[in-house]
Order: structure tokens, then C-alpha cells, then sequence
């Protein structure tokens, strides 16, 4: 799992205005330990003021980060 930048923006369980941290989580195809390539990657966000996590698409992970 992968740290990303993220900001601040409404919790939809809390409604409070707070950071959200991004997370990143890739699988990769190995060979022989060699990763060869990404299979797939998925996104969460998780809430600095109430802690829960959400599964998010990469289009609004585009929006987060920006």
C-alpha cells in the first residue's frame, strides 16, 4: 500500500470538512520476483477526523489530488 498526497474535503459519514489520506493499493504480475507488470490498482480514502475508510474510483482520486 502506497501513501498519496490528499486534501481536505467533506467526510460523507462525519459531514465535517477534514483531510482525507489517500491510499494506493496495486497488485503486480511477478516473475521470478520480477514485477512485470500491474494488474490492478485500487484506491481508498480515509478520514482524518473520524477514521473510516472508503473505496474510492481513480477518477475522484484524480480530483483529490489535484
Amino acid at each position: 500500500m502506497k501513501d498519496q498526497p490528499g486534501r481536505a474535503a467533506t467526510c460523507q459519514y462525519c459531514r465535517q470538512l477534514a483531510h482525507h489520506h489517500l491510499q494506493e493499493r496495486a497488485t503486480k504480475f511477478t516473475l521470478f520476483f520480477v514485477p512485470v507488470f500491474t494488474a490492478s490498482r485500487a484506491y481508498q480514502i480515509t478520514c482524518s477526523n473520524c477514521g473510516q475508510t472508503s473505496a474510492i474510483k481513480s477518477r475522484r482520486k484524480e480530483a483529490l489530488t489535484w
